[in-house]
């Protein structure tokens, strides 16, 4: 069954009839074939070197921050079938008050995402970055912000060009 398709059973009417999906302004990646290939190449090298599990996490609290169904719904995916807790993956909209479901890494790359996301105050604060320091190695650091810095590109492409979410399967664009 499909999001937008109803349900009925032996003993009534449809008991829910969803939303009708909407229709992705544009096909970003045909138009531009060559920005969504140095994309492709941009996340894969952001990605060495950072723990997957952490990467999913991060990759799906930027979108919640960013409001990107389609990648919300891919990393969503993509983190379950990595072998992700549905529970760790729905407490990370409220990460701050279920930090005991997460690592201390975990929490620091967390908070760094949502510094970095958000920049309403222009800046990432030095209390956040130093937290994220003390856990992490250069090396580690400069990837983890890389990936960070990804994230909200293909956020920003997804949310811009509406791109519609539930039809990914899990890895197609591993």
């Amino acid at each position: 069954m499909t999001a937008n398709q109803n349900t009925t059973d032996s003993t009534g009417p449809a008991t829910k009839e969803y939303v009708h999906e909407h229709a992705p302004r544009l096909a970003w990646a045909k138009h531009a074939p060559e920005v969504y290939k140095a994309m492709i190449r941009l996340d894969a090298a952001a990605r060495k070197g950072v723990d997957p599990v952490t990467l999913e996490l991060v990759k799906i609290r930027a979108s919640q921050l960013n409001h990107c169904a389609f990648c919300l719904d891919m990393h969503s995916k993509d983190a379950l079938a990595a072998g992700e807790s549905v529970e760790r993956i729905i407490q990370l909209g409220a990460w701050e008050e279920s930090q005991h479901f997460y690592t201390p890494r975990e929490i620091a790359a967390i908070e760094l995402t949502e510094a970095i996301t958000v920049l309403t105050d222009g800046f990432v604060p030095d209390e956040t970055y130093e937290k994220a320091a003390k856990l992490y190695d250069e090396k580690e650091l400069t990837q983890l912000i890389a990936a960070i810095t990804v994230i909200n590109a293909w956020n920003r492409f997804g949310v811009s060009t509406r791109m519609v979410p539930g039809h990914y399967t899990a890895g197609d664009f591993k």
